[in-house]
C-alpha cells in the first residue's frame, strides 16, 4: 500500500520542487512564526498556478490555537477564497480556553462544506487527548489529523501514537504523522496502520525552513514512504 506524502511549502518554488520530487499533496503556510499563519490569497493563487497536486492552505490568523468570533467571518472569507482558487481543502486546528477542541468554531467553519480538511497539531496540545479524538471523529469532511503524539514531536510522542493507532483502527486511518518525523519511524507507523506522513524541514538543505524545498530530498522520502514493509 502506497502512503500519502504531504510536504509543507512556503512559496511557488517550494511547490514546484515538491511536486517534482513526488509529493502527493502540499500544505501551504504563509508564515512560520509560532504555529504558522495563513497564506495571502494572492500567494495561494500563485502556488496553485504552478503545480497540479492538491494543496491545503493553513487557516490561522494569529499565533497559537485560539480564535474568537471577531475572526471567524474573516476565516470564512479565506476558506471561500481558497476553495474558489482551487484548494483541495484546508488545514485548521482551534482549541478553547480549556485546551479542548473548539467544536463551536471548527464546526462553524467546516460543517456546511463538501470539502475535506485536516485538523492540525492542535490535538497534541489538548489536555485530554482521548476526549479530543472522540470529539473529532465523525466531523463532516475530516479526513486527516496531523499529529506527533506529543507537543514535543514524534521523538517523544511516537509510542503514544503507536498505541492509539493499534488500539483504534479508525484513529489510525485518520492519522497523518508529522512533527519531527525521521525515516526510522516509518516502519513502526505503517505496521500500526498509519499511512499518511508530513515532512517540512526534512526536505530542505540543512533541515532549515530558510532553504527552499529540494526535489531530490522529497524523492528520497517518496521512496521511503512507498517501500514495502515486513508484517
Amino acid at each position: 500500500m502506497s502512503g500519502l506524502l504531504e510536504v509543507v511549502v512556503l512559496s511557488p518554488e517550494d511547490a514546484r520542487r515538491a511536486e517534482k520530487g513526488g509529493a502527493d499533496r502540499l500544505m501551504l503556510v504563509g508564515g512560520l512564526t509560532g504555529q504558522g499563519t495563513s497564506p495571502e490569497p494572492g500567494m495561494f493563487e500563485y502556488v496553485r498556478s504552478v503545480c497540479t497536486v492538491p494543496i491545503r492552505p493553513l487557516l490561522r490568523l494569529r499565533e497559537g490555537y485560539r480564535t474568537d468570533g471577531g475572526e471567524v467571518s474573516r476565516l470564512h472569507g479565506l476558506v471561500a477564497g481558497y476553495l474558489e482558487a482551487g484548494a483541495d481543502g484546508v488545514v485548521l486546528g482551534f482549541l478553547n480556553g480549556y485546551n479542548q477542541v473548539d467544536l463551536e468554531v471548527v464546526t462553524e467553519l467546516t460543517d456546511a462544506g463538501d470539502w475535506p480538511w485536516t485538523f492540525d497539531h492542535a490535538i497534541d496540545r489538548c489536555l485530554d487527548v482521548d476526549a479530543a479524538w472522540d470529539a473529532l471523529k465523525g466531523l463532516r469532511g475530516l479526513d486527516q489529523v496531523l499529529t506527533a503524539g506529543s507537543s514535543r514531536g514524534l521523538g517523544r510522542g511516537l509510542e503514544d501514537l503507536l498505541r492509539r493507532a493499534q488500539a483504534d483502527p479508525d484513529a489510525a486511518a485518520l492519522m497523518m504523522a508529522g512533527g519531527g518525523l525521521v525515516p526510522e519511524h516509518l516502519a513502526w507507523l505503517t505496521r500500526a496502520g498509519v499511512h499518511a506522513f508530513q515532512v517540512g524541514a526534512q526536505v530542505r538543505p540543512g533541515g532549515s525552513f530558510a532553504a527552499d524545498v529540494d526535489a531530490s530530498l522529497v524523492h528520497t522520502w517518496r521512496i521511503l514512504v512507498d517501500a514495502p514493509r515486513k508484517p
